[in-house]
């Protein structure tokens, strides 16, 4: 009667679930900590569009295009801004991610 075949593993070639070699966990620990930085400088980007935007918006009272500024930078300037800070984090990351060694396959 041949050995009962071993169930697979539930995590893909390369993850880990628990305590990894040395080496593994340097490259996670600073994967991570790129990943941090630039998501925590986005956001102080993003807060400051949003809450600059509409606390001096009094302030900004100045025609743009036709519109008074705070309307025009709350209408079209935070969502141009929005998507720049989405286009930003998926190119950084891509770089972040070969730096350390995680792209996808195919990539």
């Amino acid at each position: 009667m041949p050995a009962p075949a071993e169930p697979p593993h539930p995590y893909p070639e390369g993850v880990s679930c628990g305590r990894a070699p040395e080496g593994q966990a340097a490259v996670r620990n600073g994967h991570w900590r790129d990943n941090r930085r630039l998501t925590a400088g986005l956001l102080l980007l993003w807060f400051v569009v949003t809450f600059g935007g509409t606390y001096f918006a009094r302030e900004l009272d100045f025609r743009f295009a036709g519109w008074p500024f705070g309307f025009w930078l709350a209408a079209q300037g935070a969502l141009l801004v929005f998507l720049a800070i989405v286009a930003v984090y998926a190119w950084r990351m891509r770089a972040i991610d070969r730096r350390w060694g995680f792209e996808e396959p195919g990539e």
